[in-house]
């Protein structure tokens, strides 16, 4: 038996409230029993609760495998941003910034920022665009769920998808309620007779740069695509990730640029500068901008404005053309210094896309073991990507291999293992 709440709050000299509030609460959770007349006792079933005895060894994870080389495609060389020149014009626009435009802002996004991407998107892409037909979004990810909710609302619930096509992307689609239905793709882009056939009213495409076969939309195809929408009163979202990365072929302007009632081209900088920017853009049809603003309040609030007016603050300066001419110095050498490892090394695979982007997409002459290659790969110190190819079962139609990050001193010891995996994979085949 406990002495009463009197005695105990003397004997501690603390208020009788203070005990009472205790005793309560030890109750509550079991400790002790209570009843009228007859004081407050430790409860007699009351146990501790049993301490499983702790095993004296540890398991230890086993160590992940060392990437010596990351040759996965979506990753730019983040050692190429302009730090300083992002440092000096995030500086300019804290100092510029009025007290008001800390605040919840132009729900399009940063009007200086939009100014500016519509010059550019006009110059550079050949987009039909102004700065009040821009909405500034957290990156093409965020566009595309928007998009695709929006359809979903609106009864247009199935999605053509290019088949091989980015998987993050068709995934973020199925992810907004998107029926996705894969359309193929050869040598001149999406094949859209075969879009025709099916019964989507909307499509999402890369026509720069297919991605992964790196295939440019052939200008009758671009022509067919604009007459499908027409015809269907469909939607294009064009996803624009590659469009100012080229080597070896004339620029093309987006198709948006074409048909711009019907196209939602979609952009970002995180190929150009960094991903972890978030900074995108949406260039919808005009019938869709007003739904799409309200999506994106909902979702959000809106982008960060120091970070837009800093982008705007590169673009308007031409740092960031300076950085674009800097950058694809630098990746060129890669391409050229890999190109040449890869014919050296594996002269029987097919290589494509090697025209525009960041990465190249290789085809085996044979049947190859996905899986098994991979792991092969992997082995060796190399990251790369299948994750966009399409399989066939177990047998593997191509693979994405980037060289935004590889040193081209190291192009041919890549090229090496790589080819080392595939040889080691097809004497086990046999």
């Amino acid at each position: 038996r406990l002495p009463s709440s009197r005695a105990l709050a003397a004997d501690l000299g603390v208020s009788r409230g203070v005990v009472v509030d205790a005793y309560a609460q030890l109750a509550a959770e079991g400790y002790f029993t209570s009843h009228a007349g007859s004081g407050t006792h430790v409860a007699a079933t009351f146990q501790l609760p049993r301490i499983e005895p702790v095993s004296q060894q540890t398991p230890v994870p086993a160590p992940a495998a060392v990437v010596e080389f990351d040759l996965r495609a979506d990753r730019p060389d983040l050692a190429l941003f302009p730090r300083r020149k992002w440092a000096s014009a995030t500086r300019d626009a804290v100092r510029d910034l009025a007290d008001g435009d800390l605040g919840y802002g132009d729900p399009l996004g940063s009007a200086g920022l939009r100014t500016e991407l519509a010059a550019y998107l006009a110059r550079v892409r050949g987009a039909v665009v102004s700065p009040d037909s821009i909405l500034v979004v957290a990156g093409v990810t965020q566009g595309l769920v928007l998009l695709g909710r929006l359809l979903v609302e609106r009864g247009q619930g199935t999605l053509a998808v290019e088949e091989p096509g980015s998987r993050w992307l068709q995934r973020v689609a199925a992810g907004a309620g998107l029926r996705l239905v894969p359309i193929p793709v050869d040598r001149d882009g999406l094949d859209v007779a075969a879009l025709a056939a099916t019964d989507a009213r909307a499509v999402l495409c890369t026509p720069a740069h297919q991605f992964p076969t790196g295939a440019v939309l052939s200008s009758a195809r671009r022509s067919a695509l604009v007459r499908w929408a027409m015809d269907r009163d469909a939607l294009v979202v064009e996803d624009d990730h590659d469009g100012l990365f080229r080597w070896d072929r004339m620029p093309m302007g987006c198709v948006q640029g074409l048909d711009h009632p019907r196209v939602a081209l979609l952009g970002s900088v995180s190929r150009s500068l960094a991903p972890g920017l978030r900074i995108g853009w949406v260039v919808p049809p005009p019938a869709l901008l007003g739904p799409l603003v309200a999506a994106k309040l909902d979702a959000d609030g809106g982008c960060p404005i120091i970070e837009q007016q800093a982008l705007a603050r590169l673009i308007e300066m031409g740092a960031f053309d300076r950085h674009l001419r800097r950058a694809r110095k630098a990746y060129r050498a890669r391409r050229d210094a890999l190109l040449i490892a890869l014919e050296q090394q594996l002269p029987d695979w097919a290589v494509a896309g090697a025209v525009a982007g960041l990465h190249v997409w290789l085809r085996p002459p044979g049947r190859v073991d996905a899986a098994a290659l991979i792991a092969a790969i992997a082995a060796r110190g190399i990251a790369v990507e299948v994750t966009a190819a399409t399989t066939e079962g177990t047998a593997l139609s191509g693979m994405v291999v980037s060289y935004a990050r590889l040193d081209p001193s190291h192009a041919a010891e890549a090229a090496a293992r790589i080819a080392d995996a595939v040889h080691e994979v097809a004497i086990r085949a046999r």
